[in-house]
């Protein structure tokens, strides 16, 4: 039976409070892309709505969901419990290297929950230590400059690097992604935070260097202190660099030369470049900013309705204290926002970089890939429903142990947008997640042309906007070449075995909707997102012409309960699988294994990391290393041969948390208050991350 609509019984559990300071309740309002782009083939008539809620759909989506979601005492998972039977039932298949490990069941513990035979620990949690000096954490007495020196809030992205003269030590590198006010400040009143609340906020914000050592304990890391140590914050002075730089839409009364920023915000997910640096993505830039409507420019008023800036206050309302914020007295403030940002971890001297040539949108990351004749590309989402996916291909290459070079390769090249065409006939999308006649959801693309940045000047390639209007409008001009509008692209990875690309698309729980939700579709099923109201996501594989304007394109994963006919695991048996919601960062292990961390799990049990076969007969499988806590998402995942890591993002933020009624107690336990933190794992026996003998 078709179970059209299926995914209508699943909603992601990203809390309220989550999506108020996590992205500034993107999620709730109507799409802010009203293009009407050409699009490959024609979209396809809906289906009787009410065939969704038939018997078929009720007993097996139903059923599923409650084989996810059940606690303990309703039956699920046990407390802590490692191994999963449906996932484990069968072993005709023999999981590859760096997968040969029990499944974790899904649950809702309030801890992280791994497989038998490995143990878990914490790195560093909000308020510890980074640099000498720096207080021990009170959160009841909390001040901007004591958070200038201690760990942010909710770290995202992460990275970690061979310490440049001490072989004992590595360097730990994250972002800071976002502040949840109510979760921070005992009694904290929303509507009139206070000047020094205001500054915690954005000292909050930003990135961590950290060095760390080994213990000897199987891969387990201890913090240090060390001189590489660094606090980035909303306050560090950034240079901007690129297309835009120096341009009058950048310049403002503090900065008449339109080339210095103070500041980064919402720093999602990123990567590590092969010269050592450390890129990060600013995402969900609009929500720290006030007065939209106060905006008169016509291009500019387009763009900050396009972001979704407030007409008037802002959620944490820092325009209160920092003018800047404020787009009636500061309207170019905005445009110093929304890019890709490159650090240099090695030298705590160094002023990171904005590279506006990289364009502007809500970057979700920016990951290097070298090609093997030398071609430097990055790739990068624009994490909204209906945005884009980009590519930047740089005109230089890399030069060994030049980094003052190297961080200049990516100011120099073109940015590409893409489009996306499927190999079927349109009729056989059917929304359901039913396979085309041809078995596969896969096509072609065509990067196309947007901006071109040389040494001597930059040309648009976009009619009606100039090479710095395409570098700061960046979603608009990418309007006009007609890209493809996607479900919420996230992260980038290049897979170092087999070079091919990886993108994950979280959801897009508006796509070809009806009911209430028919306004805020703007695209029905099409082969590149062929689930209607996704509520679980996709992972896409591309093999990509690096240097090129043509790639092609297959769904790897359609992602959701394995029970429901709606899901798709790469050809892989589905009874023998995890259940997996909401992909969002990428990794790779040494073996060539893809590594997927979710956020907002539609399928109501807690988040985790999982491991996906992608060769031979294992290809799409799947199966769960880890869980974190309640309420909690799992970002930056690093897997090592020792050594697995995570950010648990925003542990305990339910829709009714504060910080006196927090909705966790992790990572202390007690009566503590909830803190984000970096989880560790590693075996017990000292052996390799799932390598049996």
């Amino acid at each position: 039976m078709s179970l059209q609509g299926i995914n209508l019984l699943f909603q992601s559990k990203r809390s309220k409070l989550t999506c108020t300071y996590k992205c500034g309740n993107a999620c709730l309002g109507e799409c802010t892309n009203t293009s009407n782009n050409a699009y490959f083939g024609d979209v396809m008539s809906r289906r009787g709505v009410l065939k969704s809620f038939g018997l078929g759909v009720v007993t097996v989506g139903g059923g599923a969901a409650l084989a996810a979601c059940g606690s303990p005492e309703e039956g699920g998972a046990a407390a802590g419990s490692a191994t999963s039977s449906k996932a484990e039932a069968a072993k005709d298949v023999k999981p590859l290297k760096g997968m040969q490990f029990a499944s974790v069941e899904p649950n809702t513990e309030d801890k992280v929950v791994v497989p038998e035979g490995y143990e878990t620990g914490v790195l560093i949690a909000w308020g510890d230590p980074v640099v000498e000096g720096a207080p021990e954490f009170d959160p009841n007495n909390q001040t901007a400059e004591a958070a200038k020196k201690q760990f942010g809030f909710n770290n995202d992205f992460a990275g970690l690097l061979e310490h440049p003269d001490n072989k004992a030590r590595m360097v730990y590198v994250c972002s800071h992604e976002y502040s949840t006010e109510p979760q921070m400040f005992p009694g904290y009143d929303g509507e009139n935070p206070t000047d020094e609340q205001i500054n915690i906020g954005i000292a909050s914000h930003g990135h961590t260097i950290l060095e760390v050592s080994k213990t000897g304990k199987g891969g387990e890391l201890k913090r240090e202190f060390g001189p590489l140590n660094r606090r980035i914050t909303g306050f560090t002075e950034f240079t901007l660099a690129g297309a835009a730089a120096g341009s009058d839409l950048v310049k403002t009364k503090a900065d008449p030369t339109g080339t210095k920023v103070f500041g980064t915000f919402n720093n999602c997910s990123g990567g590590i470049t092969p010269w050592g640096t450390m890129l990060s993505g600013e995402e969900n830039i609009d929500q720290y900013f006030a007065n939209a409507a106060a905006v008169t420019d016509e291009r500019a008023a387009e763009d900050v309705k396009r972001f979704g800036v407030e007409e008037g206050a802002s959620e944490r309302k820092w325009e209160r204290v920092h003018e800047r914020f404020d787009l009636s007295k500061e309207p170019n403030e905005f445009h110093r926002f929304g890019y890709v940002v490159e650090i240099n971890p090695f030298d705590p001297e160094s002023t990171p970089v904005k590279h506006t040539s990289m364009g502007r949108f809500k970057h979700e990351a920016g990951n290097v890939h070298v090609a093997k004749d030398g071609t430097v590309v990055c790739y990068s989402g624009d994490d909204s429903r209906f945005e884009y996916i980009y590519k930047f291909v740089s005109s230089k290459k890399v030069k060994e142990g030049d980094i003052a070079h190297n961080m200049t390769i990516l100011d120099e090249g073109t940015l590409y947008v893409a489009s996306l065409e499927g190999n079927s006939p349109q009729g056989e999308i059917t929304g359901d997640g039913d396979l085309p006649a041809d078995g596969a959801f896969d096509g072609k693309g065509t990067w196309h042309k947007l901006l071109t940045v040389t040494a001597g000047g930059a040309e648009s390639h976009v009619d009606g906007f100039t090479a710095e209007e395409v570098a700061v409008y960046t979603r608009l001009a990418a309007d006009k070449v007609g890209a493809t509008k996607m479900d919420r692209p996230e992260d980038f990875q290049v897979n170092p075995v087999n070079e091919k690309v990886y993108v994950a698309l979280t959801n897009n729980s508006y796509r070809g909707a009806s009911g209430e939700n028919a306004k805020k579709s703007k695209e029905d099923v099409m082969e590149y997102a062929p689930i209607r109201e996704n509520k679980n996501g996709l992972v896409m594989e591309i093999e990509d012409d690096f240097a090129g304007e043509s790639f092609t394109w297959n769904l790897l994963l359609v992602c959701g309960d394995p029970e429901a006919a709606s899901t798709y695991f790469g050809g892989f048996d589905k009874a023998k699988v995890s259940p997996i919601s909401c992909p969002d960062n990428l990794a790779f292990d040494t073996y060539g294994n893809l590594w997927i961390s979710t956020d907002g799990n539609a399928l109501k049990s807690n988040d985790g990391l999982y491991a996906v076969g992608l060769e031979g007969e294992n290809r799409g499988q799947v199966k769960c290393f880890l869980t974190v806590p309640k309420d909690a998402e799992t970002c930056g995942p690093i897997v090592t041969d020792d050594l697995v890591m995570v950010n648990v993002q925003h542990p305990g933020e339910g829709d009714d948390a504060t910080f006196e009624q927090p909705g966790s107690h992790w990572p202390e336990g007690g009566n503590a208050v909830p803190r984000p933190a970096v989880a560790m794992a590693w075996r017990t026996d000292g052996k390799k991350i799932g390598v049996e003998a």
